[in-house]
């Protein structure tokens, strides 16, 4: 058997990345907010019942539009109790809250401002509502409705303990904070309020997706990429992604040359990659092939170029060891002359931008032809796993978990 190698220059379409909108990027100035001094204004706030809930309430609505626990102080200042996702969700305000959160940042900066000479705290504000911060609230789903959270910050540094402030009362009855030791051990036994960064509102989820398709089911199914048109699946807001045929599993029809397509059927994550303190993970699955692929000759291989599938698994903290369900596509078209597809999980930890050299190989008339792609990934990240996927390993392993690091698998091919 002969190996030839093509060269393809691929299209700006093909390589689009998963890069974040700018329009949730941070302004320059966010970095210089001191995550401390936000953690202990929290602290210092008179909160009530219906505050915590707002709280709660939209970091509920983020992990049910498939991100982490978190409420970003942009949905804050702007539209309170709005989860991440909300805004592409058609989700509503929290409007039952007379006196929201903000109400109360707003009274301190007032009073603040009124024992100094100058507006600072004001400035101090601003830049804080339009910042890249937010609450993050480990392990919420364990909340009792009542007992007020313990506030601290990400200290980075992968550091697992921090200072952290609760508000208690002296023998006299009177409000008093107190210095507390914090750790994930405590998160996962009281509330903990956690001032850190965001780093995945930018992306678009799987979940936020098909709600975007209210056509898929009312939102329900598991989300498939499929159709013989297809050359790139991005799940993620880079500007506007190319726009693939996208349906539920449920309810794929029969499609023109096309008769299988490879999913992850699910996802397990056996251990954090990450500080307790930054949040969960988010890992991004990402492939490359060939689609629809069919060529019986050298000179159609011309035809073809290669494409990449790239999108976001969040996996909250609570969720370590747990199967997580995907059911999405890593190949629309699984023809038997795709022998090998390139294969790589990256855990997100940003920097600069860069790509992975590898390859994807095709078979025509008993001869193998690999065709060269550049998978984009950040400097920082994590990589679980990468290489190449023959196709007798994996439908060997059709809808049995394999081991990719420290990471659990499970592809499915299904029929159309």
């Amino acid at each position: 058997m002969r190996t030839r190698t093509l060269l393809f220059l691929l299209s700006p379409v093909v390589l689009l990345a998963c890069e974040k909108n700018p329009e949730h990027r941070p302004e320059p100035y966010s970095a210089a907010i001191p995550l401390d001094k936000v953690a202990q204004m929290l602290s210092e706030l008179p909160l009530e019942t219906v505050h915590l809930n707002e709280v709660h309430r939209a970091v509920n609505s983020s992990s049910g539009n498939g991100y982490d626990e978190e409420y970003m102080m942009k949905d804050l200042f702007e539209t309170p109790g709005q989860g991440v996702g909300g805004h592409n969700t058609g989700s509503k305000a929290y409007s039952s809250v007379d006196r929201p959160l903000r109400d109360l940042i707003l009274d301190y900066a007032s009073q603040k401002s009124a024992t100094k000479s100058g507006g600072e705290d004001w400035e101090w504000i601003d830049r804080l509502s339009s910042s890249d911060l937010q609450i993050y609230w480990p392990y919420s789903e364990d909340w009792d409705g009542e007992t007020m959270p313990v506030f601290t910050y990400d200290p980075g540094n992968d550091e697992e303990i921090n200072v952290g402030w609760r508000v208690v009362q002296d023998d006299d009855g009177r409000r008093k904070i107190e210095s507390v030791e914090v750790d994930e051990a405590l998160a996962q036994t009281c509330p903990v309020w956690v001032v850190n960064r965001n780093s995945d509102s930018g992306y678009t989820s799987l979940e936020v997706m098909r709600r975007e398709h209210p056509e898929w089911d009312n939102g329900g199914g598991a989300l498939i990429v499929g159709g013989p048109s297809q050359v790139s699946s991005c799940l993620c807001s880079a500007g506007q992604p190319v726009a693939p045929s996208l349906m539920p599993v449920t309810k794929i029809k029969k499609l023109p040359s096309a008769t299988k397509a490879l999913i992850i059927k699910d996802f397990t994550m056996n251990r954090h990659y990450d500080s307790w303190f930054a949040g969960g993970s988010e890992f991004f699955i990402k492939a490359g092939s060939v689609a629809d692929f069919q060529a019986s000759t050298e000179a159609e291989l011309q035809l073809y170029s290669p494409a990449i599938t790239d999108f976001m698994v969040v996996v909250k903290r609570s969720q370590k060891g747990k199967v997580v369900p995907c059911n999405t596509v890593l190949v629309s078209d699984w023809t038997q002359q795709l022998t090998h597809i390139a294969f790589m999980i990256v855990e997100d930890d940003g920097g600069k931008q860069t790509q992975w050299k590898c390859s994807a190989m095709v078979k025509v008339n008993s001869r193998s032809y690999g065709f060269e792609l550049s998978i984009p990934l950040n400097t920082r990240d994590d990589i679980v796993w990468r290489g190449q996927l023959s196709r007798n390993y994996i439908e060997a392993t059709d809808k049995v978990a394999g081991h990719f690091g420290d990471v659990d698998i499970t592809f499915e091919i299904v029929d159309y």
